[in-house]
């Protein structure tokens, strides 16, 4: 298309490179922008002064313009503050889906849109597709096993129409090779895996642990026979396997429930099959690929019914997972409320931990989505 002022977001990772120097290519006008998002001890994310550095020296090879955008006390509001909270209502965040709901995807796209620009575009392996109807919808990246379209899931129609994916057509090697060939110095740094403002060395234990109460709890087994103790159940996740002070050898033994109401804090390990279940209950449903969903998740709007998604869909319930076959009905115990519905599983799966991301697919293109 005709040449517009794209806003990068350059984390300093390869993926992100890539897509500011293929948008440069294509004859837009670009500008880097490296996001300061967490102001404390970092290890292991993307916010470390070396990305910022490799980022800059990236934009310097490229011959475009490089900033740098503050956006501690958003990140901290929005996706830190809650990662804590959650933790201790007995959720399972996903920091990462929270930074793109409401830093990436809304503080940086309106600071974009003020300052002039006219699309924002990230490193991500996702795409975004156009229908027939005008509308548009986020669509799985080509390389499947990089693929994160799940992460960035929340993009509504106004959003979609502002954001550009310039590798999601691309395989990883590719974006490796186009890297090496530009002479970029990210071609071969590792992908950032952890959440940024989780280190290494301490881990997620040291950092919760400054901010809000741990808790004992006892493990039993599904008999209700004690057979470990856990020093934090705000740091328990359904599914869970290690950490949970067991006796090794024997068959792999799960998390398959949290009781956190009774006297003593109480978690239950089984079997993997006593993790199956053949529906999930869902809320904060909303359907992303028709209209215009609600951006705040605080504050789900009415979205369009439930019967849009007819017959079998493709549900994901983790950022790597992999999507199996459901069917999305309305939820009984909540009649008339369009923000709960429950998937029908094909076959039965995991139960999904509460505070995840689901993720409803029509082929490789997102639909919908709420939470467990």
């Amino acid at each position: 298309g005709r040449p517009v002022r794209v806003l990068v977001m350059m984390s300093g990772g390869v993926d992100s490179s890539v897509a500011a120097a293929l948008l440069r290519d294509e004859g837009h006008e670009v500008v880097g922008v490296t996001l300061k998002l967490w102001g404390g001890d970092s290890d292991s994310g993307c916010c470390s002064i070396s990305d910022v550095d490799d980022a800059r020296r990236v934009a310097d090879r490229l011959g475009i313009d490089h900033h740098t955008f503050g956006f501690g006390e958003d990140f901290t509001r929005h996706v830190v503050a809650p990662y804590s909270t959650d933790h201790a209502r007995g959720l399972t965040p996903n920091p990462c889906i929270e930074c793109n709901r409401h830093i990436k995807f809304a503080a940086v796209d309106e600071r974009a849109r003020l300052l002039g620009f006219d699309a924002v575009a990230t490193g991500h392996h996702a795409r975004v597709v156009a229908r027939a109807d005008g509308s548009r919808r986020v669509a799985r990246g080509a390389d499947r096993a990089k693929d994160q379209s799940y992460v960035v899931h929340m993009l509504d129609q106004d959003r979609l129409a502002r954001t550009l994916f310039p590798i999601g057509h691309l395989a990883k090697s590719e974006v490796r090779a186009r890297a090496a060939e530009l002479g970029l110095r990210t071609a071969a740094k590792p992908d950032s895996q952890d959440v940024c403002f989780i280190t290494r060395a301490s881990g997620r234990g040291s950092f919760l642990g400054e901010r809000i109460p741990l808790t004992p709890a006892r493990v039993v087994d599904t008999g209700g026979r004690p057979v470990g103790h856990v020093t934090a159940v705000e740091l328990v996740t359904l599914g869970q396997r290690k950490g949970l002070g067991l006796a090794g050898g024997g068959a792999p033994r799960y998390v398959v429930d949290v009781d956190r109401t009774g006297p003593e804090p109480t978690v239950t390990v089984g079997s993997a099959a006593d993790l199956l279940v053949d529906h999930q209950s869902v809320h904060h449903w909303a359907v992303t690929g028709y209209a215009a969903a609600d951006r705040s998740a605080d504050a789900p709007q009415p979205s369009p019914p439930v019967g849009l998604l007819p017959g079998a869909v493709l549900v994901q319930t983790s950022a790597h997972g992999t999507a199996h076959e459901g069917e999305v009905v309305p939820d009984a115990h909540h009649p008339g409320d369009p923000t709960r519905v429950v998937v029908r599983w094909q076959a039965p799966q995991r139960r999904v931990a509460p505070g995840q991301s689901v993720v409803v697919y029509e082929g490789d293109e997102v639909v919908a989505a709420g939470r467990a």
